[in-house]
């Protein structure tokens, strides 16, 4: 996985709120840091293709974010710090939406529904859902399909102790055995039990660079 940033440059009317001149990142699991309204969610949706901005994103040299958007979005996934899904739909059918749309083998979602004890609710509407199971479920969603950079906003935000633990356990596999990178904002510092160095990025003063 390689991702570049070139010239980009996100403003909200006259207001610059992002500017990174020229910056790649190789595979790898990185920890984004900033301060509340540096720009992370920004940042995070920039990569994720599904806010417009200036200058390019692209990933492994042939996919630019906002002109080979199909194909993008099936290699980059993201679960958003406070996700808002239809609440007429129930989990279940959310789940074979996205497991449609990014191609994802049919058994995939039933491990991870399983794995993070699921079962019981997935086939509730989501509008009765907590916030901890919202979380859950865009997780799960982040995961689905084969994915060369999943998106973590805030992931351990809401989440009980035993589904952090799990959560760090996925990350793991998918980084080690498949070579997927990661890169997950959070207010707390990553801990993998595995050993696996985490790289810093540091979110200030409107760019992104390493620590």
């Amino acid at each position: 996985m390689k991702l570049s940033f070139t010239n980009y440059r996100k403003t909200y009317g006259t207001v610059e709120v992002l500017n990174i001149n020229d910056l790649t990142l190789d595979l790898g699991i990185y920890w984004v840091k900033g301060e509340n309204g540096s720009g992370k969610s920004t940042l995070f949706k920039s990569i994720a293709g599904i806010i417009d901005f200036e200058g390019n994103i692209v990933l492994n040299q042939l996919l630019h974010s906002q002109k080979q958007t199909v194909e993008y979005r099936k290699r980059v996934n993201f679960a958003e710090a406070e996700p808002l899904f239809p609440e007429f739909l129930t989990g279940k059918e959310l789940i074979n939406l996205f497991s449609e749309a990014k191609n994802a083998p049919a058994s995939q979602s039933e491990f991870y529904l399983s794995d993070m004890k699921m079962q019981t609710y997935i086939n509730e509407p989501i509008g009765a859902y907590s916030s901890g199971m919202l979380k859950k479920l865009s997780i799960v969603l982040a995961f689905l399909g084969k994915a060369e950079l999943i998106l973590l906003d805030e992931p351990l935000i809401t989440l009980d102790t035993e589904s952090v633990k799990i959560l760090y356990k996925w990350i793991e596999q998918k980084y080690t055995e498949e070579g997927v990178s990661f890169l997950i904002s959070s207010h707390q510092a990553l801990s993998f039990e595995g050993h696996i160095p985490a790289k810093t990025l540091i979110l200030e003063n409107r760019t992104l660079n390493f620590v």
